[in-house]
């Protein structure tokens, strides 16, 4: 070999595939300032769009009159909900299969619901409109607790639904109850609890949070009445399915819709769904004939958008004397608001929310949730994690800490003694999840280890005997999660939304030169797609990263796909690239054997290119290949390299870690200070390090807003209090502790490349860590289990509680 011929490990370098920290490509638009988002959409002869709102949480509406806001000059139409009804649009569906009024229709159910749709000429002039619209309310009693929504002489939420005793999910209990839902063995868990050493119940509140991305919601309608054409541009996550869904909706032909999501400013399960405001532009549009722009702003976008979480979750562990569990039951009120609008499969009204069992061995288990309406924005959707994932981390994760805290153990050996071991894998849990693979034991061993973790008990203990001494007023927490997340929805088995199996897909062209393009049914909304499709398909097809284009999110371009949510595009959309590129390189291969002369079993493939086995020297790299596929073809091939792939996964994937968290608190102040936060990920394969890292901390940050401060509150009339960032705590890099990132590998057996995906990861397991080292700092005081959000008032408050303030 010519000493100047590169070598593979050269070649693959070169290529920046996966395992590279290679920059985001995105970033050279976006830090010009270059990014093309919805608002940067200015169409000729474009109106726009503002709602009027109710000031109540439940009315009647009474009379709407829009006499003076019609007058005012650039005002060109006002639309109610009698308006809708003459098109037959005043009810929408939702993706959990319940309906939703796209403007208020004879009740208003919550603060700030949609009551009128003003267009005009400009944004001032629609919002001045807004101001002019007169509605009369009769308030009528107002329910926003979930845990008396199934009370006799509760409110009723939904009048429309006050005759039907069966819902999407089943038998209704109760005007407002929505459905029922268990999975696990229950008299299995029932006689777990009867022979039970030792047993633990709490009242765990993971209460409503909101993804609030920076981006609100927001949408450009454009209708073509001589060609019966919509063209919808959005901050959507789901492309596909808005277009799907406009078309029910509206009754346009779907080949007539044309959705296109631009860049998107993080979405977080926000923008999964389809909003009155997107049908309010669609129907103004229409009417009159002109492109219309609807944008809220961030009040709308936290009182009336999708929430995340509301789980009231009643979680029992039962346990032998020396620390073994041996049954999990837990009881939910899931508070779902007025509409059910979750963006769950079909199969799963409450999510996943049966991966409760965790990470842990737990011979028998068994839950139940029962979803009810309240006088709140509808929503329910996963705030950067795969479908109630988030609950059940959190709730399990803080029930294992009260259990090893009743038992008198270390929380992080208790873990150690239950974790499922390396040899169970594949490991199937008491609800019938089947994990695909991973080394639990190994990576808490390292969390501990990288951190000292004896030594920072070493150091707990001291402080709390100072405490108690009175040289001090500060504790000292050590908070232990160890998570394991279930993402990749999913397998047609078992996910559909709206009937549609949640496969997804990739179409891969490469151009003669050897460049290509790939286009796919997911959407970033800061992921970092384009970085790393282009990733995945160097590896496999020998042709560098930087000749890839990646697009997504133009319904007329890519194939159909269920869009990003729930760490899926890795798991389901990278797989596809994966199988596209496989069938490219089979053909290849067949093309390469061709102009070789050989059989194609006598080539081997090598980073970029096909050889002759046992003669190296013969091959033909990828990109002689590409210009071969367009006039060397064998005879009887058809000329071209491309392909396209819908990946119907055959199970989840199941990322896991674990995090430790070290806190200081003033017990006079309430103040928490994050002295330390060390987080270990398992994502099988990891494609971009420097991706991961950034993902997890994002993730991360947004696990201490939620921790340590977020709430979406509403007050007994059914006012939003916190719906504004006045009141709603969102971390800035001043609040932001420093995040130590660490990792294991253990690929995903049943994955094309061993990846399972990782973005919602640091939520799901930084939540409860933070919570965890806030409660271990008063344990030694008594005290079992401290409510989120850990702000100063309410940390102060358990500190009073505790009488130590005295």
């Amino acid at each position: 070999m010519n000493d100047m011929t590169p070598t593979s490990a050269e070649r693959a370098a070169k290529l920046e595939g996966m395992g590279c920290k290679r920059k985001r490509v995105e970033d050279i638009r976006f830090v010009q300032g270059k990014g093309n988002y919805v608002d940067d959409i200015k169409l000729p002869g474009m109106l726009y769009g503002d709602l009027v709102r109710s000031p109540h949480g439940h009315a009647r509406v009474k009379k709407i009159e829009t006499a003076k806001a019609a007058a005012l000059p650039g005002v060109v139409a006002v639309i109610t909900a009698e308006t809708l009804k003459t098109v037959n649009l005043a009810w929408m569906p939702t993706l959990a299969g319940d309906t939703q009024m796209v403007l208020a229709d004879g009740k208003v159910l919550f603060q700030n619901q949609e009551v009128a749709f003003v267009v005009a000429e400009s944004r001032e002039a629609a919002a001045d409109a807004v101001e002019l619209v007169e509605v009369e309310y009769e308030p009528l009693p107002v329910n926003v607790d979930p845990l008396k929504a199934m009370t006799d002489g509760a409110p009723m939420i939904r009048e429309d639904l006050k005759d039907k005793t069966d819902g999407a999910h089943g038998k209704r209990k109760h005007y407002n109850h929505i459905f029922s839902w268990q999975a696990g063995d229950k008299a299995a868990a029932d006689d777990a609890f009867a022979k039970a050493d030792v047993t633990i119940k709490e009242v765990i509140i993971y209460p409503r949070v909101h993804p609030c991305p920076l981006e609100t919601c927001q949408c450009v309608a454009s209708f073509d009445k001589i060609k019966g054409e919509l063209t919808l541009w959005g901050t959507f996550q789901a492309p596909h399915v808005i277009r799907t869904v406009g078309s029910l909706i509206s009754k346009i032909p779907e080949h007539k819709i044309h959705v296109i999501a631009p860049d998107i400013g993080g979405g977080f399960g926000n923008k999964v769904g389809a909003y009155p405001g997107y049908i309010c532009a669609i129907v103004a549009s229409i009417v009159t004939g002109r492109p219309v722009k609807w944008t809220e702003d961030r009040i709308e976008n936290l009182s009336t958008t999708a929430f995340a979480r509301d789980f009231y979750m009643d979680v029992e562990i039962a346990a032998t004397k020396d620390g073994r569990v041996t049954g999990l039951r837990c009881y939910t009120i899931a508070d779902h608001g007025a509409f059910d609008a979750c963006a769950n499969a079909t199969k799963w009204p409450a999510g996943l929310f049966s991966i409760i069992s965790g990470s842990y061995d737990f011979p028998a288990a068994y839950c139940l949730v029962d979803g009810v309406y309240t006088n709140k924005a509808p929503g329910g959707v996963a705030y950067r994690c795969s479908f109630r994932v988030t609950e059940a981390a959190y709730c399990i994760e803080r029930a294992i800490d009260i259990m090893a805290q009743k038992l008198g153990m270390d929380p992080a050996e208790f873990r150690m003694k239950n974790l499922i071991r390396r040899e169970q894998f594949p490991y199937t849990s008491a609800f019938g999840w089947q994990y695909d693979s991973g080394d639990y034991q190994t990576a808490l061993k390292k969390a501990m280890e990288s951190v000292d973790y004896k030594k920072l008990r070493e150091e707990q203990r001291a402080k709390r005997e100072a405490f108690k001494r009175g040289e001090t007023r500060d504790l000292m927490g050590i908070g232990v999660s160890f998570f394991t997340e279930i993402v990749g929805a999913g397998p047609s088995r078992a996910c559909d939304i709206l009937g549609i199996a949640m496969f997804d897909s990739a179409e891969i062209r490469i151009h003669p030169t050897g460049s290509g393009i790939c286009r796919l049914g997911t959407k970033s909304q800061g992921q970092g797609h384009e970085t790393t499709y282009a990733q995945i398909i160097a590896t496999e097809l020998g042709l560098p990263a930087d000749s890839i284009t990646v697009e997504e999110g133009n319904t007329d371009t890519a194939p159909y796909g269920l869009g990003t949510y729930g760490s899926r595009s890795t798991p389901v959309s990278g797989a596809a690239t994966a199988m596209a590129c496989r069938k490219i390189k089979a053909k290849a291969q067949m093309i390469a054997a061709y102009m070789l002369e050989v059989h194609d079993d006598d080539l081997e493939w090598d980073v970029d290119r096909f050889r002759v086995k046992g003669n190296p020297e013969l091959f033909k790299t990828m990109t002689e290949l590409a210009w071969a596929a367009y006039h060397e073809v064998p005879p009887g091939m058809e000329p071209g390299l491309e392909a396209i792939n819908y990946y119907d996964p055959p199970n989840f994937t199941y990322p896991f870690g674990a995090y430790i968290c070290v806190v200081e608190i003033d017990v006079d102040t309430g103040q928490t200070k994050v002295r330390r936060f060390y987080a270990l990920d398992d994502c099988g394969t990891r494609i971009n390090p420097m991706i991961i890292e950034g993902q997890i901390h994002g993730g991360l940050t947004e696990a201490f807003g939620i921790a340590m401060g977020q709430e979406i509150h509403y007050d007994t009339d059914g006012n939003v209090t916190t719906a504004s960032f006045l009141d709603y705590f969102l971390p800035t890099a001043v609040e932001t502790p420093h995040w130590e990132t660490d990792w294991t590998t253990t690929p995903s057996p049943h994955h094309p490349i061993g990846a399972k995906g990782v973005g919602e990861s640091p939520n799901v397991g930084g939540v409860p860590c933070f919570s965890n080292a806030i409660n271990d700092a008063f344990a030694f005081l008594g005290s079992t289990h401290i409510q989120m959000p850990h702000d100063h008032w309410r940390t102060w408050m358990a500190a009073e509680k505790l009488g130590l303030h005295a």
